[in-house]
């Protein structure tokens, strides 16, 4: 990967990490992925950044998926499977990342660009997005972002997906429950920029607590959610920023944390 395929840069509390490969439609290389996952852990590391923002360069792609053509087997078997899990370990970085995410869709958002967005915990897309798993027309299955697809559509739908191979557009995207905001293209940035915003001005003690218990309980059964649950609540008020928030609320005043 050269340093101009992926851009990095920070305002405001919020990250936006940019895949910048429009002329092969965002398409993930061996060192995009490698350099993704390095920007995920600095974002995780600095107290600075309170939400992550994940697009594509220009207007045609968010990410149409794996560069099939520069992830030749040339460093042999072994090498070229281990490899591979990179994407898996991409998605627990951003799913243990302790911090809001979200994904600005334009264009296609294919394969496994498909499952980054979805790994994103929100995903804003623009009208123009075009969504789906083309790998079985291609030979393949689309076999690491099965987590990603079934936790936000259910099983038949992502299995209707899987095997058909079809497209789908924003709107039907919208329809299943895939996007968190769907949007004229004009309107993406401005819609991204006030939802970060957003975002980062929460407690981000309280946003980490909270983002991993959703995720935590998120397959289990009601009984076993709420005995995990309920002891987070305790844990939660004895926060430094519970007591000012609370605290702001009955003064009439906005809170000022400290993420402690």
């Amino acid at each position: 990967m050269t340093e101009e395929e992926l851009l990095y840069e920070v305002a405001d509390g919020v990250a936006t990490l940019t895949i910048n490969r429009p002329e092969r439609h965002n398409a993930l290389s061996w060192g995009v992925i490698a350099g993704l996952r390095a920007r995920v852990a600095e974002v995780h590391d600095d107290p600075d950044v309170r939400c992550l923002v994940l697009t594509g360069a220009g207007e045609r792609a968010f990410c149409a998926g794996a560069d099939l053509g520069g992830m030749a087997a040339d460093a042999g078997y072994a090498a070229v499977h281990q490899g591979r899990g990179e994407l898996a370990r991409l998605f627990q970085d951003l799913d243990g990342l302790g911090k809001p995410t979200i994904a600005r869709v334009r264009g296609y958002c294919l394969a496994g660009g498909f499952g980054l967005a979805l790994a994103c915990d929100l995903v804003v897309a623009a009208e123009d997005a075009t969504f789906g798993t083309p790998e079985i027309d291609r030979g393949l299955w689309p076999f690491m972002i099965t987590v990603p697809l079934c936790r936000s559509l259910p099983p038949k739908k992502a299995l209707e997906l899987m095997m058909t191979g079809r497209r789908i557009d924003a709107v039907e995207a919208d329809a299943l429950g895939l996007l968190s905001r769907l949007v004229a293209v004009g309107e993406l940035d401005s819609t991204v920029g006030e939802l970060a915003a957003t975002l980062a001005s929460k407690s981000p003690s309280v946003m980490r607590l909270g983002r991993d218990s959703f995720y935590a309980t998120l397959g289990l059964q009601a009984a076993e959610a709420l005995r995990m649950l309920h002891p987070l609540l305790t844990v939660n008020t004895g926060f430094e920023d519970a007591a000012e928030g609370i605290g702001a609320f009955l003064e009439k005043r906005p809170p000022v944390w400290t993420g402690r």
